[in-house]
């Protein structure tokens, strides 16, 4: 069930992609976020970035009623604190990645471009703007968006990540993926993330 999932940066939960999930890690490694700069602003309701995992996606296990019922309810705060503020990056953050959870994609890329507007080029929430295209199965988004935050930080391991996954699971080009995997595990070869790639190499090298 792994082999096709996405990793996202921000608090929340775990987004399944076809057979897998996309790289929030089930973990969000140790690192946190990759070692992007944190959004500015504090988001209310909203953990720590680099704090749990995006959303289940399908044939993943979904989040349950009260879990949805209080991300509803941050996503109703941030959004009067938006409409007092709308310049609080970490409010626009912090919607997103509760409107990712909810499974309210469309309304989620709007989120994080509006901080991204505000605050351009951080890898973290670039990264969770491509777990949500792909989610929407725009796949040439999501490729352009983790490899966007790869060229503003080369060691940002979730994007590396998922540049493996959607070149592995959605665009048909193992070497592509391989390539990422091998950068990932080169730049923190004891990482939580490290041990995900090699199983992901296994998979790909075992077709």
């Amino acid at each position: 069930m792994k082999n096709n999932v996405l990793f996202g940066t921000a608090g929340g939960l775990v987004v399944g992609l076809l057979a897998g999930y996309i790289i929030g890690f089930e973990v969000h490694d140790a690192q946190g976020r990759g070692g992007g700069a944190a959004p500015q602003g504090l988001a209310m309701g909203q953990p720590p970035p680099g704090m749990g995992q995006l959303p289940p996606g399908p044939g993943a296990g979904g989040p349950s009623q009260a879990s949805l019922m209080e991300a509803q309810q941050r996503i109703d705060m941030n959004q009067r604190l938006l409409a007092q503020d709308p310049k609080n990056v970490g409010a626009w953050v912090a919607l997103g990645n509760d409107l990712s959870d909810t499974r309210q994609f469309p309304k989620a890329v709007d989120a994080y471009l509006a901080a991204l507007k505000l605050q351009p080029g951080n890898p973290d929430v670039i990264t969770d703007l491509g777990v949500v295209y792909d989610q929407l199965a725009d796949y040439d988004k999501a490729l352009a968006a983790f490899e966007q935050a790869q060229a503003i930080a080369p060691t940002h391991l979730q994007s590396l990540m998922n540049i493996g996954v959607i070149s592995a699971f959605r665009k048909n080009d193992p070497a592509r993926a391989a390539k990422a995997w091998k950068k990932l595990i080169e730049i923190a070869p004891n990482s939580p993330a490290a041990a995900e790639a090699r199983q992901r190499l296994a998979s790909i090298n075992a077709k």
